[in-house]
């Protein structure tokens, strides 16, 4: 297995800019952050070569052969960016590219926040080991937190590292139905397009409805009949999951909302919280019954696990998609044309940034600045 070009440099730089950019507590969490990343690119190999080898499984050569239609789509038809990113493949051997942990505290969604160089203040941190992630979870839980460790199948270099390989296909998402394939990389390549510093929720909904609208794009014009049912499937299942979180989001937030909660009355409010929480539980136990016996269980690890941090989580997906998606409805659809409107809209002042994009169209539920901006997975993690 070949390293891609200037993994040397790469491996100098990133040292570099750690010592550079961060203290000696945080040298430690950077450098696992940096030689975790190294190893994803260690492990990639260009597309054609792994479709020269004769012994990989005819459904990962299709795969593959898939992503690179894929990928072309993205920039004839999406105006993407056209640079190495997802021309080339790395088998992980592990379920999860890194692992997350969020925290919030007992009564609220608001998620408690981490700043990085680039990327700004952002409502996660991540780690390529999972017992790490485990381990900064059970501190924060110390800290009095609710927490949660969540699998991200895929991550942006928001196309800093390009020069070196760009963003691989990765083993944890090449399975993917084709819909959901082809939505995952349309929403990482819009990171490489636009990208706030420390604006989670704008950047993960912009991301977003880009995915949406050029994955309804795809299945409508390049797939067969057979992927657009099966994706159909796929996300009806996970509408019905995505409404009974939203509803339970709101009302979550209604009770941290109360009179009582505003009285620090917390000997009220947690029952009231501990309703909400249990009837969620028993909406999800009737929801699933309808659901093939196969896929009942796709979303039972989140729901058992559900908290302020894992709700939290979920609420930059959604919160300003319907806006963004309006905003590209008013240029009449025209890539070019919205890609412009939205670099002027992400030009504002945050708050003024908000009230352009609110005033299109309002809000699906009440989001709170932090959530996660890697690429959630569909198997009971946020964005579900």
């Amino acid at each position: 297995m070949s390293p891609p070009v200037g993994l040397r440099a790469l491996k100098v730089l990133s040292l570099g800019l750690l010592l550079a950019l961060t203290g000696c507590a945080d040298l430690g969490y950077y450098w696992q952050s940096a030689s975790g990343h190294i190893g994803v690119m260690r492990a990639a190999r260009p597309v054609p070569e792994w479709l020269q080898d004769p012994t990989i499984s005819e459904a990962l050569r299709a795969k593959l052969e898939l992503t690179q239609r894929i990928r072309r789509f993205a920039v004839t038809d999406l105006g993407l960016p056209d640079n190495p990113s997802y021309t080339a493949y790395a088998d992980l051997h592990r379920s999860a590219a890194l692992w997350n942990v969020v925290a919030a505290p007992k009564y609220s969604l608001t998620l408690k926040t981490w700043c990085f160089p680039v990327a700004g203040c952002v409502g996660y941190r991540g780690y390529y080991d999972e017992s790490a992630a485990t381990i900064e979870a059970e501190a924060q839980r110390g800290a009095g937190m609710e927490t949660a460790v969540y699998p991200v199948p895929a991550y942006s270099t928001l196309g800093w590292l390009n020069w070196a390989g760009g963003d691989p296909l990765l083993s944890t998402f090449i399975g993917y139905p084709e819909g959901e394939l082809a939505r995952l990389i349309f929403h990482e390549l819009s990171h490489q397009l636009l990208y706030v510093s420390g604006d989670t929720l704008f950047n993960e909904s912009f991301a977003t409805a880009v995915e949406r609208i050029g994955g309804a794009r795809w299945l409508a014009t390049q797939a067969g009949e057979a992927a657009r049912t099966e994706y159909a499937d796929f996300d009806a299942r996970r509408q019905q999951f995505r409404a009974l979180t939203f509803d339970t989001r709101r009302r979550l937030q209604a009770v941290y909302d109360s009179r009582e909660a505003r009285a620090a009355d917390w000997a009220a409010v947690e029952p009231m919280k501990a309703a909400v929480m249990a009837d969620f539980r028993a909406r999800y136990e009737s929801l699933k019954a309808g659901w093939p016996a196969n896929r009942r269980n796709a979303y039972d690890n989140f729901v058992a696990r559900a908290n302020n941090a894992s709700f939290g989580a979920q609420a930059a997906y959604d919160d300003l998609v319907p806006a963004f998606q309006a905003v590209f409805e008013k240029e009449s659809g025209d890539w070019p044309r919205f890609y412009a409107e939205v670099r002027r809209i992400a030009a504002l002042p945050k708050d003024e940034r908000y009230r352009v994009l609110r005033g299109v169209a309002p809000p699906t539920h009440t989001a709170r600045e932090g959530a996660t901006s890697n690429t959630p997975t569909t198997n009971g993690t946020p964005g579900a």
